[in-house]
């Protein structure tokens, strides 16, 4: 069955060893030193270099339409034969609202409601980041549902960085 994996940059190296994962997505920002993982094609890698916003900030980089694309394009171009690994600093908003985006996008007919449920069922301090789910939102056609269910699960719980969890894609 395929599946998404998020987990912060921490448990990388041993996130990428128990899920076997083929592809992977790196969300993270312009300052942060990241080498491509042994095992990971360089065109099975991309990283998308954004900062956790919701608001401008000088000198940060804020979710647009571009990161967005980038998720999607990549999500998209995912092949399913092996797990597909998203991570960010703490594993806990970019990754985990990028694995709900790509859900989304890879599995049109699915309610968004359930899908966010699925994600707080296995992640309960994800808090996906609300900029990117709203832009992906009106580009995926989902007419402020996935923005919605994604306000409806609410903040996840406190945690310095978020656990090791996938969401199935079926």
């Amino acid at each position: 069955m395929p599946r998404i994996h998020v987990c912060p940059l921490s448990r990388l190296p041993e996130a990428l060893a128990a899920s076997g994962a083929g592809d992977l997505l790196s969300l993270i920002g312009a300052g942060v030193e990241l080498e491509r993982p042994e095992g990971i094609a360089p065109e099975r890698h991309r990283i998308v270099r954004v900062n956790d916003l919701t608001a401008a900030l000088d000198g940060h980089v804020l979710p647009a339409e571009e990161h967005v694309a980038a998720i999607l394009a990549f999500a998209r171009g995912w092949d399913r034969e092996r797990p597909l690994l998203m991570h960010c600093y703490a594993g806990i908003s970019r990754s985990t609202a990028a694995a709900y985006i790509a859900a989304c996008a890879l599995m049109p007919e699915r309610d968004e409601d359930e899908l966010a449920q699925a994600l707080r069922a296995a992640s309960p301090s994800a808090t996906p980041n609300a900029l990117l789910v709203a832009i992906a939102d009106g580009m995926l056609g989902r007419e402020g549902r996935m923005s919605a269910a994604i306000a409806a699960i609410g903040r996840g719980a406190e945690a310095f960085e978020g656990e090791h969890f996938h969401l199935s894609v079926t």
